[in-house]
């Protein structure tokens, strides 16, 4: 696998973020600028219950409800336990951390780390799922037992 070209990075809080917490700090990341894409990462609220006695009744869950990211509406359908972040270059580092203060600051500790969490090419899946892809923001994105593609948040670009 080659070396991504673009800087990535890993927030991790020490427990699972409400949807308020969770808009609150992507508004505070999207103002940072340099974002090239991000994916947030958690166990699946289902809308309809998936086995047991219960199986196919509407899963109500507070949870899972619209998040405004960007200006943008978005159907947030995990709950967040990590937040993986590409950057266009490593000069968005400080401010992303000075806004993971801002927001945690007094609720709980997390951790933020660079390193290579998100693939930068294509993968098997990627082909198996969407065949050849024209934009480039999607390789490696890819849950292969979705339904859904992922979705593109337009920036500043």
């Amino acid at each position: 696998m080659t070396e991504p070209q673009y800087p990535q990075l890993r927030i991790v809080p020490t427990r699972f973020l409400n949807p308020e917490t969770t808009e609150q700090l992507l508004e505070k990341i999207c103002k940072v600028g340099g974002i090239r894409r991000f994916v947030l990462n958690g166990p699946n609220l289902p809308a309809k219950v998936p086995y047991g006695p219960a199986r196919g009744t509407v899963n109500d869950n507070s949870y899972r409800r619209t998040i405004n990211v960007c200006g943008e509406d978005y159907n947030l359908h995990v709950q967040v336990g990590a937040i993986l972040l590409e950057l266009e270059d490593a000069s968005a580092i400080p401010g992303i951390r000075a806004a993971c203060d801002e927001v945690f600051a007094d609720k709980f500790p997390y951790g933020v780390t660079e390193g290579i969490f998100m693939r930068s090419n294509m993968t098997t899946t990627d082909y198996a799922k969407y065949g050849i892809v024209d934009d480039v923001r999607i390789l490696g994105m890819s849950d292969p037992k979705s339904k859904q593609r992922p979705i593109i948040l337009q920036g500043t670009k």
